[in-house]
């Protein structure tokens, strides 16, 4: 129902340069192009994908590629890990071709592409404490950590390439310092307070470090045939905690409605799509099942299962749909846009 009108919006958005701008008018700019790729993904179909100028969204990004690996945000803007993961969204999503441009600032001789020297980009950005920061030597921070494992696992994966690129278990004790007693939610930075936008940023880390630790060649098993005097599996964060702080703080109360950062702030846009993706990730298990080569193809499926348990905190009309650990949208609207671009032959 939403399909046309995105469609002429995104158009009005959209710059011949390439990408899109957060506003009619505006300059391209990483986030808001990844934005918009996404949720043009999320409503699907061909009207959608195909408003989107592939051969210019190469070009541009192509540009944007710095000769250390990493992406500007926009021409002329800041480099960091946000750029890293934005641009491999995009790039997966959109199926482009991984060649650069002749003219971009990062061509070499050796003929480097859209992702030579990314996962080294990243690595750089681990800081003493073990969190990502969006640029080498600068505060870590959650949202980082969770572009930088996500444009990981969409390189390799995470088995392989966390442990090649990162101190996994440093990166592991700061992200559990993150999670805060009473509350149960989580910061984003060290001596922060709680925000629910960190639900996710922070939150979405854990099946990917989960994923980084085992191979999963076969299905995930059903917990809900597990007996209840058995353990069941809950992670390597406090669930229970996290999901307790999003609906008791979280929700705007108000007939205003929405979720929010924490009690007394409004609801708003942004916190009410993070908090709801950062409480999908904890009412599930998520495992990686591999495809040969374990990138992010349209082939490389997650298992999700709703996490079940004796101590559920929720009403099963609370539980939300699943989300992509990775691209954090439906896993099947993600599989159809790639599937659409893979089997399309040129721009």
């Amino acid at each position: 129902m939403y399909r046309n009108d995105l469609v002429e919006t995104a158009r009005s958005m959209q710059n011949d340069a390439g990408g899109f701008g957060g506003g009619f008018g505006q300059t391209s700019h990483l986030a808001t192009t990844y934005a918009m790729v996404l949720a043009l993904t999320i409503v699907g179909g061909e009207s959608a994908y195909q408003v989107i100028d592939r051969r210019a969204m190469w070009k541009w990004l192509s540009a944007l590629k710095q000769p250390d690996g990493g992406f500007q945000m926009s021409l002329g803007g800041e480099v960091d890990v946000r750029g890293a993961y934005c641009a491999a969204v995009i790039i997966t999503l959109l199926n482009l071709p991984l060649d650069l441009s002749p003219d971009s600032p990062a061509w070499a001789s050796d003929n480097p592409n859209l992702f030579t020297g990314l996962a080294d980009y990243v690595g750089r950005c681990q800081t003493f404490e073990g969190g990502i920061s969006g640029k080498p030597d600068a505060e870590a921070h959650g949202a980082y950590a969770f572009c930088a494992l996500a444009c990981l696992a969409i390189l390799d994966a995470p088995y392989r390439i966390f442990p090649r690129y990162l101190d996994v278990p440093r990166l592991i004790s700061w992200l559990s310092s993150r999670q805060y007693a009473p509350e149960g939610g989580f910061c984003g930075r060290t001596n922060k307070l709680v925000d629910g936008c960190y639900s996710h940023w922070v939150g979405a880390c854990w099946p990917l470090i989960e994923a980084s630790m085992q191979c999963f060649s076969g299905p995930m098993p059903d917990l809900n045939s597990i007996s209840g005097s058995e353990p069941i599996y809950q992670g390597l964060y406090d669930r229970e905690g996290l999901i307790r702080y999003i609906l008791s703080c979280g929700q705007d109360h108000s007939a205003r409605g929405g979720m929010r950062d924490k009690p007394g702030p409004s609801s708003d846009a942004y916190h009410t799509c993070y908090v709801l993706s950062g409480l999908s990730s904890a009412q599930y298990n998520a495992r990686l099942v591999a495809s040969d080569d374990a990138t992010m193809t349209a082939r490389t499926h997650w298992d999700v299962s709703p996490l079940v348990n004796d101590i559920q905190v929720f009403d099963e009309d609370d539980r939300i749909n699943p989300i992509d650990p990775v691209y954090a949208i439906p896993q099947s609207r993600r599989e159809d846009i790639i599937a659409f671009f893979t089997a399309k032959q040129g721009f």
